[in-house]
Formats: structure tokens, sequence, C-alpha cells
């Protein structure tokens, strides 16, 4: 548990600009060169970047500082300052940025295909007296100071990607399918709560696609205040193109299940109501599961409704068919729906003073005194 980490704040700024420099040209033939003081450079840029082998954000969780290089100054002879190095910081796909002090969305990537994005900007660098030369004033003694950079408190949040997301109470052979379609290695035991943290795995079909299935762990009734895990995990199911309602034949509140699952999701998040969906019975070689299934064919006659079992090999492969249609049915929707005014919904650590600091004083200049060195 304590190597999945989903959620996490950290603090990012940018770097700031180098300042301009006071200089002028002297040459051995050249008496009056002129100034030749060169601009500062610019300041290192905070960076996210998504890199596709990565799943969790453990990475983050001790080391919540992350500050770009800041330009160095200009030099003589019109050189300019070096820019600061940026600050990259890896993510694994489906992570939200969010502002820590409004909670306003900063990004999303919500699709696997982005790669990075600058999240604040480095300071410009500060212009060398060379700017301010003129028939007026031709040796002017004045640059300007490089801008600061911004600094920003970011929480960051981490929502699985995948095709198909296995929703169901506890025990009822989630993991199992998991195991069994992808080799994911999930834990299996018989008591609730064997599965902790959300599992993926990606199951590769006879035509050669691959389809990623996401196991969270169960829900209860009530979870939506708080029983069992709660809905922590159901964050992670946003994305899902397509949603596998998990139901235990055997249960005696089999018939009642669906409702229930329907009612907690719902009350996460409206999303969930517009997501295509099957309805998966597990265990049919269990008594009186054939009976079962029926009775749940016939209570929701508009919904697709499976019927398998793991230790007898049934009903596998036309579970597998129903994955790649709802894998189909989402390809074109946007998989990251965000609530741009939802706060989030818990904090692995706190910082002192979220407050967004950006100052932006650049063009203001520095005057030098004639009794300081000037450098040539």
């Amino acid at each position: 548990m304590a190597s999945f980490v989903d959620e996490v704040l950290i603090r990012v700024s940018s770097g700031r600009g180098g300042n301009g420099c006071v200089a002028f040209r002297r040459e051995k033939y050249v008496p009056r060169g002129g100034p030749a003081g060169g601009d500062g450079g610019r300041g290192g840029d905070v960076v996210f970047q998504v890199r596709r082998n990565m799943r969790t954000l453990v990475h983050l969780r001790y080391g919540r500082v992350f500050r770009a290089k800041n330009g160095q100054d200009g030099e003589g002879a019109r050189r300019f300052g070096a820019k600061g190095h940026d600050c990259v910081i890896p993510l694994p796909p489906g992570c939200l940025l969010r502002d820590a002090q409004t909670h306003e969305v900063l990004h999303d990537f919500g699709h696997a295909h982005e790669g990075c994005v600058t999240l604040l900007s480095g300071g410009r660098g500060g212009w060398g007296n060379y700017h301010f030369r003129g028939p007026v004033q031709q040796a002017p003694q004045r640059a300007h100071s490089g801008q600061p950079g911004q600094e920003r408190v970011v929480h960051v949040e981490l929502r699985i990607v995948a095709d198909v997301g296995f929703v169901g109470l506890p025990n009822a052979g989630k993991s199992s399918l998991l195991n069994f379609f992808t080799h994911a290695r999930s834990r299996v035991a018989p008591y609730p709560f064997t599965t902790r943290i959300p599992y993926l795995g990606v199951l590769r079909t006879g035509d050669g696609r691959d389809v990623i299935l996401a196991d969270v762990p169960g829900i209860l009734e009530r979870a939506s205040q708080g029983v069992g895990l709660g809905l922590r995990f159901l964050k992670h199911l946003t994305r899902c193109a397509g949603l596998a309602f998990l139901i235990d034949l055997a249960d005696e509140r089999a018939l009642h299940t669906y409702d229930l699952l329907c009612k907690e999701l719902y009350a996460f998040s409206p999303v969930f109501e517009t997501k295509a969906r099957v309805l998966v019975g597990t265990k049919l070689d269990l008594p009186n599961a054939r009976e079962c299934l029926q009775q749940l064919r016939a209570q929701h006659p508009s919904t697709e409704v499976c019927g398998v079992s793991v230790h007898n090999r049934w009903g596998l492969d036309e579970l597998q068919e129903a994955f790649v249609r709802l894998s189909d049915a989402g390809a074109g929707a946007l998989r990251s729906p965000v609530w741009r005014n939802q706060a989030p919904s818990f904090m692995y650590a706190q910082l002192e003073d979220p407050v967004c600091q950006v100052r932006d004083d650049f063009g203001a200049t520095v005057s030098l005194s004639r009794k300081r060195k000037v450098r040539g």
C-alpha cells in the first residue's frame, strides 16, 4: 500500500532571469567603442513530462520542492547569459494538475499521446546597457534586472487510463478475472478487500489488439459516506472507456447488486451515467447460479449480460469480445471528464502557505554609481 501513491502536493518554481550587464567596448584602436553590455539569460521552465513506464507518484512523495535554475547574467562584448536549466518532472500517464489553493485545473494528461507541457515559464533576462544607447545618452550606466520566476503549489492527482474498469462488491471475482485475462498477478484470497490498490493488466486479443483492464478495490453500500475503503479509488474509473459490473451469482443480494453499485457510482460523479457497460455474472459453476443469471438478464434487458466461471473457463471468450466492444465504444470519447470546481478528495501531505506568488517587475532599471567598477 505504501508503494502506491496517487495524490501528492508539490511546490514548483521557475528560474529567475539573469541581469543585464553594464559594459563598454574597449579595444586598442577603438577609443570610444560605446556600450556593449549583454542581456541576461532566461530562467529555466518547469516542465511536466509523461513517461509511459511509470505507474505511481511515489517519486514525488518525499521530494516535493522542485526549482528550475536561474539564468546567468549578461557579460561584456554583448555576450548573452546562458539560459537556466529546465526542471523536468516525470509523471505517469493520466495525471491531473490542479492549483492547490483554488483547485483550478491547470492541465489534464487524459490522452496517452501527450508528451510534456510547460506549466511555469522562466523569467526573461534583463537588458544590457547596449539597448539604452542613443545620440543623447552615448554611455548609459544602467541595465535591466531579470524577471523573477513564478512559484506555485500544485496538487498532482493520478487517474489511471484504461479501456475497461471492473466495478463490484468485495469478493466478486474481479482479481481472478484480471489474472486470467492479463496475468497481472493480483492477489486472490477468500476474504474481503484482498485488493487494496488499483491494478492494471493488458488483454491481448487474437487479432493483435490490446485492451487495458483496471481492477479497483471493491465498494460497499454507503461507500460514498466512507464505509469500507470509501470511494477513494473510483476516480481511476472516470477515464475508462467502459465499465464491467461484476456480480457474484452465488450472493443472495445478486439481483440488487447492480442497482447498489450504480447508486454509489452516481453519488461519486454523474460521469458514470453515460459510460458503456456490461454486466458480468461470476461464479457460474456454483449451485443456482444459472437461474440467477437468467433473472438478471430479464431484469436488465437493455444491458448486455455475460455469465462466466474462471474456475471452469466458461463464457470467457464471449466476455473478451464484450471487452473489445466496450473499448471501441469509448475510443473516440474524451477519457478525462474533469470537474473544474471539484476539490481533491484527499492529500497525502500539506505544505505551508500554499500561495501562488508571481512577481512581474520586469523593466525596472538598476542605476550604477560611477564609482563602481564597470566590466569591459
